[in-house]
């Protein structure tokens, strides 16, 4: 036999074995088994908002989705899908009686619905009431002022001076922290082939105030002009702009009217001023 067959022989023979040898190690290796966790914790479709919601803007379709929820953690005032599965489209008509943010699980006592009582009584705390006020773009921080804002009322009148014929212009503010319900809106059901509750009203400014307040505020409607200065979010610190409410000017509690005399010096002259009532 030739070297040459010799050779090709023992590599044949070489092959051979290694081959046996690695089909042994794969044919012998236990399989890798993965194991995948299933979550045992049961599950409850909860509403809730896909995203913010202001306070009266309605949840119409988009706005909230269910979601699940462990069972475990859900509260009596979660809407479920188990108990109310078309709760989604009921919704749709509803207006948020308070802010909800997105991801918040949606309730019933944050919500009003149309055939419950109007949107405006149902945001109101009690003791407090709702009052409209006339103003404009310039009397209203330029339109910057939103639902949920705070702001001072400033008062803006002509006074008498004692001692001749001319007017004088003086402002004050009347109330300060009070809290904006509405701006260019009234609230009313649809009528008959209309799907918003809500009408514009063109140059209005809704407040809270209570009942003393909104005596004090229908009195300076009428004796001059108002105007509204939005307040800043930090005015109160860690407080919060809710902190106190709305307070009225020192001289117009314990039914003041304001009806004082001024001094103004002009010119190094004085001059007392009387209120034009």
């Amino acid at each position: 036999m030739s070297k040459t067959r010799v050779a090709i022989l023992g590599l044949a023979i070489g092959s051979a074995v290694l081959a046996a040898v690695m089909a042994k190690g794969v044919i012998g290796r236990k399989p890798t088994v993965v194991k995948e966790e299933v979550s045992t914790v049961e599950t409850v479709g909860v509403l809730v908002a896909t995203k913010n919601v202001q306070m009266g803007e309605k949840l119409v379709a988009g706005t909230v989705d269910w979601v699940k929820w462990p069972k475990a953690m859900i509260s009596e005032q979660m809407i479920t899908d188990q108990e109310d599965p078309d709760a989604r489209q009921k919704l749709e008509q509803a207006r948020a009686r308070l802010a909800i943010f997105q991801g918040e699980p949606v309730m019933d006592k944050k919500l009003v619905l149309p055939n419950e009582t109007g949107f405006m009584s149902a945001i109101l705390p009690k003791g407090y009431r709702a009052i409209s006020v006339r103003i404009s773009e310039e009397t209203g921080a330029g339109g910057f002022i939103l639902p949920n804002d705070r702001v001072d009322v400033i008062l803006t009148r002509k006074l008498d001076d004692a001692n001749s014929t001319d007017k004088l212009i003086a402002s004050e503010t009347v109330l300060t922290n009070v809290r904006v319900l509405a701006i260019d809106q009234t609230y009313r059901p649809a009528k008959e082939g209309e799907e918003e509750n809500v009408v514009v009203a063109k140059k209005t400014a809704t407040l809270e105030l209570d009942p003393r307040q909104s005596e004090v505020m229908a009195m300076a409607e009428t004796a001059g002009n108002l105007a509204l200065a939005l307040r800043s979010i930090a005015e109160n610190g860690d407080k919060g702009l809710d902190d106190g409410g709305p307070k009225l000017a020192e001289k117009y509690l314990n039914g003041g009217g304001g009806g004082r005399d001024f001094t103004i010096i002009k010119y190094g002259i004085e001059k007392k001023l009387t209120n034009a009532q």
